[in-house]
């Protein structure tokens, strides 16, 4: 896995846990919805730079390589 690869895949992980936070409780739901711009904006750009935009089966296999969990085998 590139350097540029590991970090689109990295800032998708932080997006991920940033929006399973935001979420969590559905009340507070929309306060927290303007806290996401930022992570969005990471993964986006980290994305594009890895060259993987329009490539998302190289993007989550790389992504299930930092976080196995994500596959669901563990469910």
């Amino acid at each position: 896995m590139q350097e540029a690869e590991r970090a689109a895949a990295q800032a998708y992980i932080r997006l991920l846990a940033a929006t399973r936070a935001a979420l969590a409780d559905p009340a507070d739901g929309p306060l927290y919805m303007p806290l996401l711009a930022s992570p969005i904006q990471e993964a986006d750009e980290a994305l594009h730079s890895a060259g993987l935009a329009g490539n998302e089966g190289r993007f989550f296999a790389l992504v299930r390589e930092l976080l196995p969990s994500l596959t669901g085998s563990d469910r």
